[in-house]
């Protein structure tokens, strides 16, 4: 058994002297595991690192076998962010989130093709945070935890400015009424494809960040990864007041 096919690496753990346990995701096989030969050696290290894409060979005797990898590098993506602290940190949060939420083995193209697409332009700076978020927001809806953000879960509206945290229904100001300060603020990074502010991108993680941790990896018995609880802390300063 064996197939070749460009692959994202979203994790790599120490496997005896000179291996690794690697798990990578590809557009038909999804999140994917393996042993990755040689991928703690100086001359392959460089390779195996979380983010880069790859092109990837899998071999086993039997499907259902662990099997082996090799790889050669196609975009360094861990180099390019590598002195950019937020940039990295939105790399690891998000092959974290991939590796932790996705089903092995199960393929997922429009998650495997944001996350390239996010990956591949991380040297952008902070707005890619809102791709991020839509890209979370995406991988929740094809786990089938979508949320949704059509229309006034109350009134019908389509002015929207909250989700409720039980439901994932979005909920207008009208709507919320006394209850607002109970419901999760709606970031329009999420309604009208723009960058955002500082601000939304808070309010953007703190709502994807509820979902993953409620819906995806608490049915695992796991938390929502580290790198990801950390990245709000990587965040720029608040915009200032512009009065």
């Amino acid at each position: 058994m064996e197939w070749t096919a460009p692959a994202i690496i979203l994790d790599v753990r120490p496997y005896g002297e000179a291996d690794a346990l690697a798990t990578v995701m590809t557009e038909e096989h999804g999140a994917h595991r393996g042993l990755a030969r040689g991928g703690q050696s100086r001359r392959h290290a460089a390779t195996w690192q979380p983010g880069n894409l790859v092109q990837v060979r899998w071999t086993a005797r039997l499907a259902d076998q662990l099997g082996s990898f090799s790889a050669e590098m196609v975009h360094p993506a861990a180099a390019a962010v590598m002195d950019d602290r937020l940039g990295l940190a939105m790399l690891t949060a998000a092959c974290a989130v991939a590796e932790g939420a996705l089903p092995e083995r199960e393929s997922h193209p429009r998650v495997f093709a944001g996350l390239l697409h996010l990956l591949s332009h991380l040297p952008r700076g902070p707005t890619m945070l809102a791709e991020l978020i839509r890209w979370e927001a995406e991988l929740l809806a094809e786990l089938g935890y979508g949320m949704d953000l059509n229309a006034c879960a109350v009134t019908g509206s389509r002015d929207l400015a909250y989700v409720s945290p039980r439901t994932g229904r979005a909920v207008s100001a009208e709507g919320a009424g006394d209850w607002a300060a109970r419901l999760l603020p709606l970031p329009r990074l999420l309604l009208n494809g723009e960058d955002g502010t500082v601000q939304d991108w808070r309010d953007g993680l703190a709502l994807t960040g509820h979902f993953l941790a409620r819906d995806v990896f608490a049915l695992r018995h796991l938390p929502l990864p580290a790198a990801r609880q950390a990245l709000a802390d990587r965040l720029p300063a608040p915009d200032p007041d512009p009065a």
